[in-house]
């Protein structure tokens, strides 16, 4: 288990460091074709958005299930960098005072603290538009109907019907808390949709069937749902330079969780069973699968 853990950590930095270079050149000041200018404060702001470190969780999703199923790397890395694109996108908006109000990310000041609000605006609708570029462009070695796939499904995850339709009801559930059934489904939609797409993105860049794509976005679903309920327990338990951000911040706004339905034990065990869950799902594709698995533990088990 040690070689398996060390393995995962490794991969998991080395991912991190090729996310990080590739959305470094994507980010820079050169100017694509039929782009006019790249204003270098917008430009900036997008930067200190994306180029702030992380885990790349989610970019690494990708690369990991796209690898287990026979797909190419290089594909993978831009798929995960588009991906990175869409979710600091949400975290640069979230952050917004209109949202929730945050002033530091990742131990830095975040986007509109760091430059302004409109700015901090501009730099998400970048970012979002930026990231149906890096899938669209010529660079992904995929075919027609493999981006067309990509770009359907991430806009899913992404939209009204994914992780802005679960904002949008976490900024209500501020007034009225939902019920469990309706946490569930905010909670799988602003945090499950993307990680369900990571997961689900590598089946299609490995031009996988039905099934490997159904099993791969039911195990994307399963540790959605484990990392939004880690998170509720580390925004319950951490401190907040551990997490690089304020915590204790839902139970100030009164905003329902399953931690606070139904205590810190019963989570803990539920992350237990979703990890089993997640597991039974890879079990077919025997030890190709130990590092995706391990994912899911460290997930689960995270402290930050």
């Amino acid at each position: 288990m040690k070689d398996e853990t060390s393995s995962f950590s490794a991969r998991l930095k080395a991912n991190a460091a090729a996310v990080e270079a590739l959305l470094t050149k994507l980010l820079g000041p050169a100017v694509f074709a039929d782009e006019i200018a790249r204003p270098e404060n917008l430009l900036g702001a997008m930067r200190h958005g994306v180029l702030n470190g992380g885990k790349r969780l989610r970019p690494f999703l990708v690369a990991e299930s796209a690898a287990l199923l026979g797909g190419g790397a290089e594909a993978g890395l831009r798929i995960g960098a588009a991906l990175e694109c869409v979710h600091c996108y949400s975290l640069v908006h979230d952050d917004l005072p209109a949202m929730d109000d945050d002033d530091v990310r990742r131990g830095k000041p975040t986007v509109h603290i760091a430059f302004d609000e409109a700015t901090a605006i501009l730099a998400g609708d970048s970012l979002l538009t930026f990231a149906f570029d890096i899938i669209a462009a010529p660079e992904t070695a995929l075919s027609d109907r493999q981006k067309t796939e990509l770009v359907l499904a991430l806009a899913r995850a992404a939209g009204h019907g994914g992780m802005a339709g679960g904002q949008a009801l976490d900024l209500a559930a501020e007034k009225n808390a939902p019920d469990e059934k309706g946490i569930v489904m905010l909670q799988a939609m602003k945090t499950g949709a993307l990680i369900r797409f990571a997961c689900e993105a590598g089946a299609i860049i490995a031009g996988a069937g039905a099934e490997d794509r159904r099993r791969m976005r039911a195990f994307g679903e399963k540790i959605g749902l484990a990392f939004q309920l880690a998170d509720d327990l580390l925004d319950l338990t951490a401190d907040a330079e551990a997490m690089g951000k304020a915590t204790g911040k839902d139970a100030a706004r009164g905003k329902g969780t399953l931690v606070a339905l139904h205590g810190q034990s019963w989570a803990e065990r539920e992350l237990e069973k979703l990890v089993v869950e997640a597991e039974d799902l890879l079990e077919p594709y025997g030890a190709r699968s130990t590092i995706l698995a391990e994912a899911a533990r460290f997930i689960a088990n995270r402290r930050s």
